[in-house]
């Protein structure tokens, strides 16, 4: 699978991931690329790595007494133990498999035969996976800002050049597109956005709101 995928996680977004402050639809999306691309999964360990090299450079601080006695007593204290990661379950990285609860995703129509099953949505912004029919095209649009696009099924082309399964698209509000699906293999992919999408026709536009996108 990895040798396969030409388009990544750029490494101002996977530092982010990194460090926390990537917003969770995003790491949705890097955890799930991670997953399928040795690539970026070494990028990622380097990142890790650079931090904690970090770490061990800062100089040791004293703990006051008071400071060090709660630390101390702090060590008896029950923690939350994170759950493995889900396996994968067909074209569904174990990230997405979490997303949706080990159940099949429950789609609902957009028109064009595009269909949608919303993963997340939240103030920081929202995940969905999006089922786009073989050699059908998503209704040109814009962005408000961020998107980052993972293939899962099939794949898709637009102005910016061909994604096949594992290969991220990333969007910024600078591009305008239009996202044909491939002959022969209906089109399923992640896709995570921080601000609503700019629709050019007046029909996508009006139902944008009924569909949250």
């Amino acid at each position: 699978m990895s040798e396969q995928i030409s388009h990544h996680i750029p490494d101002a977004i996977m530092a982010a991931y990194v460090a926390g402050n990537l917003p969770r639809p995003f790491a949705l999306v890097v955890a799930s690329h991670v997953s399928m691309c040795d690539e970026c999964r070494a990028n990622l360990l380097a990142h890790q790595a650079a931090g904690g090299a970090v770490l061990e450079g800062m100089a040791e601080e004293k703990l006051s007494g008071g400071m060090r006695d709660r630390v101390m007593g702090a060590l008896d204290d029950a923690i939350d133990v994170e759950p493995e990661p889900a396996s994968r379950q067909g074209i569904y990285p174990g990230p997405v498999v979490d997303a949706l609860s080990g159940k099949p995703p429950k789609w609902k129509k957009l028109g064009g035969g595009v269909r949608q099953c919303i993963l997340d949505m939240g103030n920081e912004g929202s995940a969905r996976l999006l089922y786009i029919p073989a050699g059908r095209p998503v209704p040109e649009h814009s962005h408000g800002g961020l998107e980052l696009t993972m293939v899962l099924q099939g794949g898709f082309s637009d102005s910016t050049g061909h994604f096949d399964v594992g290969d991220v698209e990333v969007a910024t509000d600078d591009l305008e597109h239009v996202p044909m699906a491939d002959e022969g293999e209906d089109c399923i992919c992640l896709a995570a956005t921080d601000a609503p999408l700019r629709f050019s026709a007046f029909v996508p536009r009006i139902l944008q709101p009924f569909f949250a996108i």
